[in-house]
């Protein structure tokens, strides 16, 4: 297993790095998120866990002063050992009881406002996870899927750290050290006050310090974890390609090379935490034997006796506590500054396809399929050098348009259009005379079914995967879909029936299986528009043909748009278009086509030669 990146005194990820943070807009988001994260009883709960915060810090100054007073009091009540016993009992159950107070302070905290920090990192995370979802094609293909996802899970966690540090840790610790200088300076002396200051702050400026130059050390590490870790996906993703070129022990050694720079990145990381560390110990230690020296020659000259000392030495052991963790909260508060703002940044990403303000439900279908109008529209990928130019085209409710031509002609773009996956640059797209732009998304998503030539199906059961398309539809609608896709006999020879997980991306299913499943899900759905993008390409012949009668009673009364390689699949479509370069260069039925001696005969002729 491929170790974690080091952590010091503490957890979670970290990858520091020069990216300029706004921090008050970042706390600022931070609240807004808290405010409306629906947590019970989030104002009391705030405002008790503050309470208790503070209050634990104070218990924590005056713990040691009555402790040092039984001390005194046993020390110099030697006449009286009744009367002293009495006191110094009465003394230390007293320091006893504020001691447990101060410990259990942050505990009870940490129960109230436990439910508040859980609250707003689900609502961040569901509401950055939503919006990843709504952004456009372009945005997820120009972004790796597992970078997305940790965005998202450490910004929403970077909330929690980000409460828990700064308000439940650095700004209390802050008032303590201004309790404890105030309460040394007024029972011992100004110089006791002093030293626990000067120790604090040159503690902070070291730590700092350290931690700003191991920054370097830390972006080398987390930058090795990255690219083991990528490299680790992708082979796993792309198993099935490892294995057909035999390439297992090359991918296995590629991610041991990644590994062996991590190990030396964690080596430098480690060692330099090593430094920080000793540094810090060593400042604590002179700050003690100093506080010590003060108390010793004051106890010395009488002004001071023992349990005082003991007391001011305890005062600077408790401040050093909280402390004990700073290098590490100050870097993952600067990391959780960047990942915070990495998450508000995704929210602040504009989809390019947005729901228009005042944007309408379609007209009623009343029973029948959608009228598709395209009307001379052009899309350019950044990519790729041409697209589609001009394009123009009716599909009547009810009738079946197919599209042929090469790769690369742009049937896939069009098909994105028609799903409104992309926003075409010019010209117009509208369904039964309504603009796809004017139109709910949601409408439109109920309107239009689409079949994809490599069906993707989550990791779940046969019936979810076809419900997906209708939730709330019945066990029967299911299985009535399934049947329309000729599911039924091979779902009856599973050991679980409908009930059969699928694996990742149904990859435990067969092609023509996946195609199937998909088949019945557009079924269920019942667009007014289906789009079939060479839904039958993974079938063997026999299936195929049932399948294809299948889809041609399901075409009926349907509009249907398909994408075919194999023209006799398309040969009964009531239109076809000939697509090349991103041009419409041939239309018509197929027997007119055939007639013209074009293209489309053209590639009629190479597909049944030898038939």
């Amino acid at each position: 297993m491929r170790p974690t990146p080091e952590r010091s005194r503490g957890k979670g990820p970290a990858e520091p790095t020069d990216t300029p943070v706004n921090a008050l807009a970042a706390l600022k988001d931070l609240l807004a998120v808290i405010l409306r994260s629906g947590a019970p009883g989030l104002r009391w709960r705030l405002g008790g866990a503050l309470t208790l915060t503070l209050g634990g810090k104070v218990l924590g100054v005056l713990a040691p002063l009555l402790l040092g007073a039984a001390v005194n009091d046993l020390s110099v009540g030697k006449s009286a050992s009744a009367q002293v016993g009495i006191a110094f009992a009465g003394l230390i159950i007293g320091w006893t009881l504020v001691r447990f107070l101060a410990a259990a302070a942050p505990q009870a905290r940490d129960v109230i406002f436990t439910p508040v920090a859980q609250a707003a990192q689900r609502r961040a995370a569901a509401e950055a996870f939503g919006h990843a979802l709504s952004l456009s094609m372009e945005f997820h293909q120009s972004k790796r899927t597992g970078s997305l996802s940790r965005v998202i899970d450490r910004g929403a966690r970077s909330m929690d750290f980000l409460l828990r540090a700064l308000v439940f840790n650095l700004g209390p610790t802050a008032i303590e050290l201004v309790i404890a200088a105030a309460v040394l300076a007024k029972a011992f002396d100004w110089r006791f006050a002093a030293a626990a200051v000067v120790t604090v702050l040159v503690y902070g400026v070291l730590t700092f310090t350290i931690s700003d130059w191991r920054i370097a050390h830390r972006r080398a590490l987390n930058d090795a974890d990255s690219e083991a870790a990528g490299r680790a996906v992708d082979a796993l993703l792309n198993y099935e390609t490892v294995k057909a070129f035999g390439a297992e022990s090359r991918a296995a050694a590629n991610y041991e090379q990644a590994l062996g720079a991590y190990a030396e990145a964690q080596i430098l990381a480690t060692n330099s935490l090593s430094l920080l560390n000793v540094a810090q110990a060593a400042i604590m230690t002179v700050g003690l034997a100093v506080m010590a020296l003060l108390a010793g020659f004051e106890a010395q000259a009488g002004w001071m006796g023992p349990g005082d000392v003991t007391a001011a030495i305890l005062i600077l052991i408790n401040l050093y506590g909280p402390l004990n963790i700073l290098g590490f909260a100050y870097r993952e508060i600067r990391q959780s500054f960047i990942d915070l703002e990495a998450m508000m940044a995704l929210r602040r990403q504009q989809p390019d396809v947005a729901e228009a303000v005042g944007a309408i439900d379609p007209p009623s279908a009343d029973g029948r399929g959608g009228a598709v109008v395209f009307d001379s529209v052009s899309f350019q990928h950044g990519a790729r050098s041409q697209g589609l130019e001009g394009v123009s085209f009716v599909a009547s409710p009810g009738e079946t348009v197919a599209l042929v031509g090469p790769s690369g002609a742009g049937k896939t773009t069009l098909v994105r259009l028609a799903l409104r996956m992309i926003d075409p640059q010019s010209g117009h797209i509208s369904l039964d005379g309504v603009d796809l732009k004017q139109m709910k998304v949601s409408a439109l998503r109920r309107a239009v079914a689409m079949v994809p030539q490599d069906v993707a199906l989550f990791n779940d059961s046969l019936q979810a995967n076809i419900g997906f398309a209708r939730p709330g539809a019945s066990a029967d609608e299911i299985a009535a879909a399934a049947a329309s896709a000729e599911l039924t006999e091979f779902i009856a020879s599973l050991p679980d029936g409908m009930e059969t997980r699928v694996g990742e991306r149904g990859l435990k299913l067969s092609g023509g299986e996946r195609q199937r499943v998909g088949i019945a899900r557009a079924l269920l759905a019942g667009p007014r528009l289906l789009i079939l993008d060479e839904a039958t390409s993974a079938l063997d012949s026999r299936t195929e043909a049932a399948i294809q009668e299948t889809l041609k009673r399901a075409r009926a009364g349907r509009t249907t748009l398909v994408v075919a390689h194999r023209l006799s699949t398309i040969a009964d479509a009531d239109q076809i278009l000939v697509l090349r370069r991103g041009k419409v260069v041939e239309r018509g039925r197929h027997d007119e086509l055939l007639a013209q001696g074009g293209e489309y005969a053209a590639l009629w002729r190479r597909q049944t030669r030898g038939k």
